[in-house]
């Protein structure tokens, strides 16, 4: 058989096809210019030069499964395919992904014993065949896999580490009608400032995330993830955070599905590690919550009373352990969560469905608000600059 390539006009827009030498005979040149010839079949006359032409795959490219080594025997997967445009289908439980099954958003960690099974597919083309490995790390309980420390060992201030987190940016509101404009680190786009940053690793390796205000009603502050950079399944996660506590602010550390992007919140779920709003209260305390489908605001939520004389205003680690069918929060002690959450606490609430063990993996946010429908707007007596301070970030197995 012997294949040329030309151009075709449909339209306004040009097409570029594979045809045979015999099929290109039948069109209307006024319609189609051949580009470098036709060749190939082991034939000599169809020539005009040009080189021999393969005719398109029509199965999109298996995906490619590439690992980053992390910490005591995890790895972060990646998935890749080289046709342009493929969607990848993946699956960890060992059985055979489709397109029903969750997509690729994001590199993911295993730090399990996991088979991971993914296929590719386009527009036009079929599926393409399984690809598929399996991982064997057999890692203890409590094992840090993974993990943020902040360090910054220079003499002055960095940008957290751009392989981990992105940003959300701008003053949107954020579906909660916040008063602050977020801002990406050593942005200058005003009204934020690069020589006053709102998000930064300070040489105390610790985080700052930092609420300001560069004019009056003007309010500057950061939120930063790791969506689309780094995720994980079950685990326990582990905050050392400490936060301020004022009028207007409202500090929080969560995670929500990468399938955000095909089934939108609150169906990815949303997870709150650590929240809370206002200045100290008697007892003051954190808010432990999730969210999905049927269960949004105050329906599946805790509150974490700190003892006489603590607050949330001192450092505190401030954990999540989630496994199949649970959901538990800690803070400083993870033998001793004070809520989880499990499939049966959605008994009672009409619709509701349990968003967590879909496949999924989650993304890491942290953010300080300003203003939004919970706290209410800062007052005079609400200092700027205030900072949230993060010790680390910590991933470790259950």
């Amino acid at each position: 058989m012997i294949w040329c390539a030309y151009i075709k006009i449909e339209g306004n827009v040009v097409v570029v096809h594979s045809i045979s030498a015999r099929a290109l005979r039948g069109l209307s040149l006024s319609l189609a210019l051949i580009l470098g010839g036709c060749g190939g079949g082991g034939s000599s006359g169809g020539g005009g030069g040009g080189g021999t032409v393969t005719p398109p795959s029509s199965t999109a490219a298996a995906p490619t499964v590439a690992t980053s080594a992390q910490q005591n025997g995890a790895v972060i997967v990646s998935l890749s395919s080289v046709t342009a445009g493929a969607s990848i289908y993946y699956t960890v439980d060992g059985s055979t992904p489709t397109t029903s099954s969750q997509r690729y958003e994001a590199p993911f960690l295993v730090a399990a014993n996991v088979t991971v099974k993914a296929l590719a597919t386009v527009v036009g083309l079929s599926a393409s065949s399984v690809t598929s490995q399996a991982f064997a790390p057999s890692i203890a309980a409590n094992t840090l896999v993974w993990s943020d420390e902040f360090t910054n060992a220079g003499a002055s201030p960095i940008a957290p580490n751009a392989a981990i987190w992105g940003y959300d940016t701008g003053n949107s509101g954020f579906g909660n009608h916040e008063l602050e404009t977020y801002c990406a680190a050593n942005s200058s786009t005003s009204p934020c400032d690069s020589a006053n940053p709102n998000i930064y690793v300070g040489t105390d390796g610790l985080l700052h995330i930092v609420a300001r205000k560069p004019s009056a009603g003007v309010y500057t502050s950061a939120r930063l993830k790791t969506q689309g950079l780094f995720s994980f399944q079950y685990g326990r996660l582990e905050v050392r955070a400490r936060v301020p506590e004022a009028q207007g602010f409202w500090p929080a550390v969560w995670a929500m599905g990468n399938n955000i992007n095909t089934v939108n919140w609150p169906a990815s779920g949303e997870q709150d590690i650590l929240e809370r709003v206002n200045g100290p209260t008697s007892p003051d305390t954190n808010n432990g919550s999730v969210h999905g489908t049927g269960f949004t605001g105050v329906n599946l939520g805790a509150v974490y009373n700190f003892g006489p004389g603590d607050s949330a205003g001192f450092w505190h680690t401030y954990g999540m352990i989630w496994k199949p069918g649970s959901v538990a929060y800690y803070i400083d002690d993870p033998a001793h969560p004070y809520t989880t959450f499990t499939t049966t606490s959605l008994a009672g609430l009409p619709g509701a469905v349990w968003p967590f063990d879909a496949g999924q993996s989650n993304f890491i946010l942290m953010n300080l608000a300003v203003g939004g429908d919970w706290p209410g707007a800062p007052d005079g007596t609400t200092p700027f600059p205030s900072e949230m301070q993060v010790d680390y970030v910590r991933l470790y197995t259950n």
